[in-house]
């Protein structure tokens, strides 16, 4: 190709992990010199593009599908045609499911999908997900997953087609090691130590499910507090839970959410990520980059990303989590070791810039028309801990290599 390509993201989220991934990418391309676009709601994102000189078309789509869908998919074919792309990369469920009934395998189409819808419902719906996803893999070019774990999630549901890992990455220059004491001064905290949650509040990121933990931890740990940074759907039920409970109003301090998360991990002894399902969660990327332990819930991606920096635990065993939780606030230095470890792992294999240069690679490839992919399917790089009770010998690692699974 004689000119630079030309490549349409679409996006349905316009905040959170998903829309931090598509700003990084957009942004990248764009200072490649690529003829870069971005469809999507008007939002954080659309001003966060706009800023990086990335033309937007705004595309109205709503987060769930319904009766919007059609017009969704009418309005996005349309931006579609506007635009001429090379290759339309698809980020999420919404913009993988309007994108790819617009596009019908027209154009090259990278599907990512940042976690799979049929893993947020049950029943009937997540029938209807994987049976869509499987149809759907006939007019995607190439899956993009963000861990082992979430290619072999889909695998296992019957989506075929070309795939390839590449896992999320994090700014390793702005997510730096550091002393607590500053960040907490800067931020208005007291001494602590401090658990961090930090993300959109939804049923996904299990917000829920850290209170329910949390009168275990503070008896373990009494000082201990905990700082819940963001908003949602699930915000004011999240505040009216913790005006009603003394141990909570005493403990959990509720928090906006904020453009800069970089000093919140900083001041945190540990990060707990308590989510119900995931791709390969960005917030666990950030703390680690931070050289701060994580604890979470060992959903799809997350034992792939963690490995020996901190604990995952059995999906949904709150006592599990709580103790996990205890255990690091209450000695400072496993939480350092494993801070240590955390901040190793993240400049291995986590690094932005590596993420960035592999997708672009891949976008070029199929902007030439080089397909079917000439680069094989990878599995993402480093080990998997698997999920169990605490053992004392803090963060090691069990599991296979990939063992296993957006803020």
């Amino acid at each position: 190709m004689s000119r630079p390509p030309r490549v349409l993201h679409v996006s349905q989220p316009v905040d959170g992990g998903v829309a931090a991934v598509v700003r990084t990418l957009c942004a990248d391309q764009h200072d490649r010199g690529w003829d870069v676009r971005l469809a999507c709601p008007d939002g954080p994102l659309a001003d966060a593009a706009r800023g990086a000189g990335v033309p937007v078309r705004t595309w109205q789509a709503t987060r769930s599908p319904g009766r919007s869908v059609l017009a969704e998919v009418r309005a996005l074919a349309r931006i579609v045609a506007r635009t001429a792309p090379d290759v339309v990369h698809l980020h999420s469920s919404k913009a993988g499911l309007a994108g790819r009934l617009a596009v019908r395998g027209r154009v090259p189409t990278i599907v990512q999908p940042h976690a799979w819808s049929f893993d947020a419902v049950a029943g009937p719906f997540a029938r209807a997900a994987r049976t869509w996803e499987r149809v759907g893999a006939r007019w995607t070019s190439l899956l993009l997953c963000v861990s082992a774990d979430e290619l072999a999630t889909g695998r296992a549901a019957g989506i075929g087609g070309a795939a390839v890992v590449v896992p999320n990455g994090v700014d390793l220059d702005r997510f730096t090691a550091g002393g607590p004491d500053d960040a907490r001064t800067v931020l208005g905290l007291g001494p602590g130590p401090w658990a961090l949650c930090l993300g959109r509040v939804t049923e996904q990121k299990g917000q829920d499910l850290l209170l329910d933990a949390w009168p275990s931890v503070r008896a373990r740990v009494p000082g201990a507090r905990l700082l819940v940074v963001g908003d949602g759907p699930a915000a004011d039920a999240l505040r009216a839970r913790c005006a009603a409970d003394p141990v909570l109003r005493d403990s959990v301090l509720l928090h906006p959410p904020t453009t800069d998360p970089a000093p919140y991990h900083r001041a945190a002894d540990v990060v707990v990520l308590p989510s119900r399902w995931e791709g390969m969660p960005l917030v666990a990327l950030e703390a680690m980059a931070s050289a701060r332990p994580v604890v979470g819930f060992a959903v799809t991606g997350m034992a792939e990303a963690v490995g020996p920096a901190g604990r995952t635990v059995p999906p949904g065993d709150v006592p599990a989590l709580a103790a996990a939780i205890a255990l690091r606030l209450a000695a400072p230095g496993l939480a350092a070791g494993e801070g240590r470890a955390a901040r190793a792992r993240a400049e291995e294999l986590f690094d932005r810039s590596r993420m960035t240069a592999r997708v672009a690679g891949l976008v070029a490839e199929l902007a030439a028309g080089q397909w079917p992919m000439s680069s094989p399917p990878e599995t993402a790089p480093g080990n998997g801990s698997t999920a169990g009770n605490e053992s004392g010998e803090a963060g090691r690692s069990t599991g296979p290599p990939g063992g296993g699974g957006t803020r």
